[in-house]
């Protein structure tokens, strides 16, 4: 049931992230479930690939290349879902920050906790 939530969350997230950013467009709010799915396996999966084979790139510069694995992963998700368009790299990096921060507000909102399984 949490992991529905969240999907819910993060669709909502997208929405209003992609409604902030002119450089980011959602045709619906079927179009930011798919994203969110997306996101969700991309995180799961290959997010963590990706950041053990930077791990050397990842430590030289202190973090700040997940960065850009993160709007790299958001422009994989563009590729991949039909109506959901991101223009460039800078808007990419630009709606991983505001899709967090937004994220994490909502779910503050809402009284969700990490782990909380119900």
């Amino acid at each position: 049931m949490t992991f529905i939530v969240n999907i819910l969350v993060t669709a909502i997230a997208v929405l209003i992230a992609a409604n902030l950013l002119p450089g980011v467009q959602v045709d619906s709010f079927v179009t930011s479930l798919l994203v969110a799915l997306v996101l969700a396996f991309m995180n799961a999966i290959v997010k963590p690939i990706l950041t053990i084979l930077t791990i050397p790139i990842t430590l030289f510069t202190f973090g700040f290349f997940l960065l850009v694995i993160n709007a790299g992963i958001i422009l994989l998700t563009d590729k991949l879902v039909d109506g959901f368009s991101v223009n460039g790299f800078w808007w990419a990096l630009f709606f991983s920050f505001l899709l967090s921060i937004t994220t994490g507000i909502l779910n503050m909102l809402m009284g969700s906790k990490k782990g909380n399984e119900e």
